[in-house]
Parts: structure tokens; sequence; C-alpha cells
């Protein structure tokens, strides 16, 4: 089943994101590369591709797990959950109806 993971940063943490993006980006890209990543991306701070200074608020990746608990589990160490970029997580069930 899909699951959306829904992020949200702590506020001043861009430095810590930027510190903990490559490890972020390998854990992710192991998903893309077992083809269960729907999507995944951070939400700029401003309506702006790149925000700059600005930074991010948050981030979503919608990806397919066994379980709830499998996701969560994941989404758990995260290294923006554990670099403490993350201020809250929230895992739910996903179901894709459109495209």
């Amino acid at each position: 089943m899909w699951y959306a993971i829904i992020s949200e940063d702590k506020p001043g943490t861009l430095d810590l994101r930027m510190a903990n993006r490559p490890a972020h980006l390998e854990r992710a890209k192991a998903l893309v590369d077992e083809g269960r990543i729907l999507v995944g991306g951070p939400h700029p701070a401003i309506d702006s591709e790149d925000p700059g200074e600005a930074g991010f608020t948050g981030s979503l990746i919608i990806a397919e797990f066994d379980s709830l608990e499998a996701a969560e589990a994941w989404a758990a160490e995260d290294p923006y959950m554990t670099g403490g970029v993350y201020e809250k997580v929230t895992v739910k069930p996903f179901r894709k109806v459109l495209p």
C-alpha cells in the first residue's frame, strides 16, 4: 500500500537540512531503485523553485510499504529526523486515484 510521509521542519534548520541532505537523498534513492516511490520532495518556504535562504518548511514522500508500521519505522530513521531537521512527521495511508 502507498503511505504519505508528511514532514514539518523545525524553524531555522536550513543548515541542518543541507548537512543531512546527501544521506536523506541516498536513503530515498534506495526506494526509487526498488520502484517504491510515487513522488517525493520538499516544501519551499516561499513560492519559488529555489527558495534560497528562506529554506523549506518540510517534505512529502509517498512511497509503498508493507504496513503502516513499516512506513512509520522508515520515517523515524530518516536522516532529517535523526539529524534534528524535522519537528513533526505524520505517516498515513494513501490511496492513489489520479492520474
